[in-house]
Formats: C-alpha cells, sequence, structure tokens
C-alpha cells in the first residue's frame, strides 16, 4: 500500500480552514493508504513560541484529529520532536540542498518580509525540515494545499538529488495530493485572504470550538456583494466573498461549486447563508463535542502520541540507518 505522511503545525485557534484544508482530507485518505500523521512542534519553533503554549496547542491538535475522526490504533499520530529521525534526516539535506532553492521559497519571503536578517535560520531551513519529515518514512504521497506545493516540489529535488549524488534511488519522488473544493479556504471578512488565527477580527474565521449561535452570527455577518448567487462557476469570477462561500459549502457538503450553484443559483445570499450555517453545524458541532471530552483528559493524549511515536520511530530508525550507511556515517 502507498504511504501518505502528511504534517499539521500545533497552532492554536483552530478554524475551518484548517478543518477543510487538511484535517478532513486526512481522515477521508485513511482507507486508501498506509497513513503517518505528525503535529509538527519543531516547524513551529521557527518562530518563538510560548513553551505552555505550543505543549497545550499540541495536544489541542492530537485531540481536533482524533475528534475528526483518525484512526489512531490504525494509523500513525505523533508529535514531531518525539522522533529523532526528523532532525537527524534535516541536516542531512540540509547539505543537499541549496542555498537558491531556499531563497526562492514564497512562504519564505513572505513570513521573512523586509527584515530577513532577524528571522530564525530555521525559518530559513524549514523546507529541508519539511522534505524530511516526508522522506523519512518514504512516503509516497502528500496531500498539500496550494500554498504547500512549492515546498512539495523542494522535497522532490532533494530526494532526486540525494539519490543522484549517491548513485542510489533510495528516496521516492513523492506525489502531490491535492484534493476537495475548498483546499484554500478564505477569510470571511475578506475574500481576497486566506482565513487566518492572526487576524485581528474573529468574524474572519470559523474556529472548531464555536458554537452553533456563534457559527449562524458569523456566516451571517460575512461579506458578500449585492448581486444574487451566480448560476454557473464562471460567473463567480472576480466575486472572491461569493466564490469563498460557495466553496466552503461544498466542501462541507461533497459537492463542487458547480452543484452547489445548480440548486442555490440566483437566490439571495441570506437564504444560502441560513443554509450553510445549519451545513457547518451539522459537520462541526460534533466534532466541537468529542474534542473536548479528549482535551479532559490529556493523559489519554499524550499516551496516544507516545505510541504513535514508538511506530513512527521504529520505521523511521531503519531508513536513519540506512541512510548513513549510504552517506559514509560510521553508526553504533
Amino acid at each position: 500500500m502507498n504511504r501518505i505522511f502528511s504534517g499539521i503545525q500545533p497552532t492554536g485557534n483552530l478554524h475551518l480552514g484548517n478543518y477543510l484544508g487538511a484535517i478532513r482530507n486526512w481522515v477521508a485518505l485513511q482507507d486508501e493508504f498506509e497513513c503517518v500523521f505528525c503535529v509538527v512542534d519543531q516547524h513551529a519553533i521557527t518562530v518563538w513560541q510560548d513553551p505552555k503554549d505550543l505543549l497545550r496547542h499540541t495536544r489541542e491538535m492530537a485531540a481536533a484529529l482524533m475528534a475528526a475522526g483518525l484512526d489512531v490504533e490504525k494509523h500513525i499520530l505523533f508529535n514531531q520532536s518525539m522522533v529523532p529521525g526528523h532532525s537527524q534526516l534535516a541536516w542531512i539535506f540540509e547539505c543537499v540542498a541549496r542555498m537558491g532553492w531556499m531563497s526562492r521559497m514564497t512562504q519564505f519571503k513572505e513570513k521573512a518580509g523586509k527584515d530577513r536578517e532577524r528571522v530564525s535560520l530555521g525559518l530559513f531551513a524549514y523546507p529541508a525540515l519539511m522534505a524530511a519529515d516526508i522522506l523519512l518514512y518514504q512516503a509516497t504521497h502528500v496531500p498539500v494545499g496550494e500554498d504547500q506545493k512549492q515546498h512539495l516540489e523542494l522535497t522532490r529535488d532533494v530526494a532526486q538529488k540525494f539519490n543522484n549524488d549517491f548513485g542510489v534511488e533510495y528516496f521516492p519522488i513523492t506525489e502531490p495530493l491535492i484534493l476537495g473544493e475548498a483546499t484554500r479556504v478564505m477569510s470571511l471578512r475578506d475574500g481576497s485572504k486566506k482565513m487566518s488565527k492572526s487576524d485581528a477580527s474573529d468574524f474572519s474565521r470559523i474556529n472548531l470550538t464555536d458554537d452553533a449561535d456563534t457559527i449562524a452570527q458569523k456566516f451571517r455577518k460575512a461579506k458578500t456583494d449585492p448581486e444574487p448567487l451566480p448560476a454557473t462557476v464562471e460567473e463567480l469570477e472576480g466575486r472572491p466573498e461569493a466564490s469563498n462561500l460557495v466553496g466552503i459549502y461544498a466542501a462541507l457538503a461533497d459537492m463542487t461549486k458547480a452543484g452547489v450553484l445548480d440548486q442555490v443559483g440566483g437566490r439571495a445570499f441570506s437564504e444560502f447563508k441560513g443554509e450553510l450555517t445549519d451545513l457547518a453545524v451539522s459537520v462541526l458541532e460534533p466534532i466541537n463535542t468529542r474534542m473536548k471530552v479528549y482535551l479532559e483528559d490529556t493523559d489519554r493524549i499524550d499516551a496516544v502520541l507516545r505510541d504513535g511515536a514508538e511506530r513512527a520511530n521504529a520505521i523511521a530508525e531503519s531508513v536513519i540507518r540506512d541512510v548513513y550507511d549510504i552517506v559514509g556515517f560510521l553508526r553504533v
């Protein structure tokens, strides 16, 4: 069976974009692939984190994944820092990758902004650790959002260069999986910006912890335009807020945007927002409830992550032994 690796940062304030862009897809892939899922706490510290918050957010993310339906007995769920192989392989890949590759990473440019001299070296080298995350488990496929495609291309470049440098065919050339109608969920206040926990307005996002009344209020206040809903996908062009809400409905209902517009085209946004609210509540409320139950028992969450780390280590240690032999390192 092909193997998937996917990681998600313990950022806190999980929102609808996290669910539709990543978590829901992970759950859907469980029957098709052998899955290794990781809470990437080492990636999180590329920018400063309060240690207490990092630990709490790591547990919250694990709870959300389990609440959404991740089968932690059939598949592996762990946090990155528990498996030393991620750091070990990342250093080797930092020596394989090239500065020019890293300098071209769009996310680094966006996060560093004009003050590149003051950001951490870890933020610059982030894609090498991401490549290590994936290739440590020789993953054949990775579910990615549009904004991660460039990093996966670098992972493929690193794998190819490692294989070429050492005359081996060891690492697979990992394929991307881009799934669903709402892989990039946008702000409810500005359809040109991605939904984010860092937005100053809580009304820009639907949090996974929001109750039904809060979800309804946020969708009612979501920005739209004065025109009714269009009848075709082509007519969504130039209407980012309308496109975003239709995309969210499509993803939650497992439909296409075209299918949604066949049902609601020509109707007023006020009516559509009510239906969107009902759908979102029906999907998110059970997850919210289960997540609260898990978070009341952090010992259970920690046990799941430790068990996952042991199983992940069993794969990772074998790969590290092979890689050390290929590179020429003397090992224990």
